[in-house]
């Protein structure tokens, strides 16, 4: 096994153009350490250039204790899984586990024994005959990974290896691979579009944006206390809401004004946030959680609510989704407009439109709600759990670091 640092790694091409933009990032030995950003932020690429796939531009990768940037793929002891299984179609199952180790001279006995451990690990035992195509696309991709396990590498590369798969075996994958991981204690960089498989599966995760780290931590302090409006935005499903708000004082305490409605925040939490209170009297972006919001019927903590009409309601069993508008217009910083584009894909431009010039939130509420669209409905609102971040920078005001 290994750690595995980049520092300052930067890759650019055709002269000028950043993939990725000084990342600073280390890898302990034994981590499973998920890449994960929107298409286009540079992920695959760190990916590939610790591979040796990608040539680096500038800046360090260490691999156990070698400086590595001028090795081989080869001579890096990693093992790669793709995303397309890159299986040999014409080899059986048996013999896509073993061709790596042939190349290498390894001696019969060893791959053999090899071969069988890691069949018996991922429940390959029964297809060992079989070739590739007459499996399915979950054994494919075990068959891939069984490939780069009797490497016995240093490290695992995974390429958004479940991305070919259907929702229910991406499920029942991510749980192999976290049994995997235990079992093996092998270090593994594994990249991802998606966050719910980022947060699932990563001891830490890192969100990266245009090729440069925005932050690197556990699942929970990611989704917790994210750094900036970028990295709420991204982290979390359905995704955070968003509005400007007018932070004052009212009385002793003080509220946040936001399209006709006002919410009352804790002195604990103006306690908690160092540097929040500098923002009475001004406007700041205010970030709530669907998460955050019940149904105020079923809410027994006496939390402040506010009225709201439900637009579209998606009744998922374990808790229903509350869309509705807010008299607001949709925050214009550049982060909450790349997320918003991000999310969209291709029907951005139709997506704000839906909105108009109101904004759209999302509430995620008890499934015993009797919501339905059109009616009236009262959300009570945690506000111990409120997020704010700065109107110009999309900083978060009072972020804790990794203390």
């Amino acid at each position: 096994m290994a750690e595995i640092v980049l520092e300052g790694v930067d890759k650019i091409y055709g002269g000028d153009v950043k993939a990725v933009d000084n990342l600073n990032l280390r890898i302990e030995d034994g981590e499973f350490m998920v890449l994960v950003g929107p298409s286009g932020c540079g992920k695959s690429t760190a990916l590939r250039m610790i591979a040796g796939l990608e040539e680096i531009s500038a800046g360090t990768l260490v691999i156990g204790d070698e400086i590595v940037n001028d090795r081989p793929p080869k001579d890096r002891d990693i093992a790669m899984v793709f995303q397309n299984y890159a299986l040999y179609p014409h080899m059986s199952v048996e013999q896509n586990l073993a061709f790596g180790l042939k190349l290498r001279k390894v001696a019969k006995p060893e791959i053999a024994r090899r071969v069988a451990e890691a069949a018996e690990m991922l429940g390959l035992e029964p297809y060992l005959k079989r070739k590739p195509g007459a499996l399915s696309g979950g054994q494919r991709q075990r068959v891939a990974m069984g490939r780069a396990i009797v490497r016995e590498p240093r490290a695992f590369l995974m390429d958004e290896p479940l991305s070919n798969l259907d929702a229910k075996l991406r499920v029942q994958m991510r749980a192999s691979l976290n049994q995997l991981h235990e079992r093996l204690g092998v270090t593994t960089v594994y990249v991802t579009h998606d966050q719910i498989e980022a947060m699932t599966l990563g001891d830490r995760v890192a969100v990266l944006r245009d090729g440069r780290l925005q932050q690197v931590d556990t699942p929970k302090r990611l989704f917790d206390s994210p750094v900036n409006l970028f990295v709420a935005g991204f982290i979390g499903s359905p995704a955070m809401n968003f509005v400007d708000a007018e932070f004052k004082r009212d009385g002793e305490g003080a509220v946040l004004e936001f399209a006709g409605h006002k919410l009352p925040v804790p002195a604990s939490l103006l306690d908690d946030r160092p540097g929040l209170e500098d923002y009475l009297g001004r406007s700041l972006i205010l970030g709530i959680r669907p998460s955050d919001f019940n149904d105020a019927e079923f809410d027994g903590n006496g939390d402040p609510r506010i009225e709201v009409t439900a637009g579209v309601t998606e009744e998922l069993g374990t808790e229903i989704n509350v869309i509705f508008g807010i008299d607001a217009p949709p925050v214009r910083h550049e982060d909450a407009t790349a997320l918003a584009k991000d999310a969209a894909g291709d029907e951005a431009d139709s997506a704000l439109a839906l909105g108009g010039d109101r904004s759209l939130f999302t509430a995620r509420v008890s499934p015993r709600s009797k919501v339905k669209p059109g009616s009236t409905i009262s959300l009570s609102v945690d506000v111990s759990q409120l997020h704010f971040f700065d109107q110009q920078s999309g900083l978060a005001i009072g972020h804790h670091g990794n203390d």
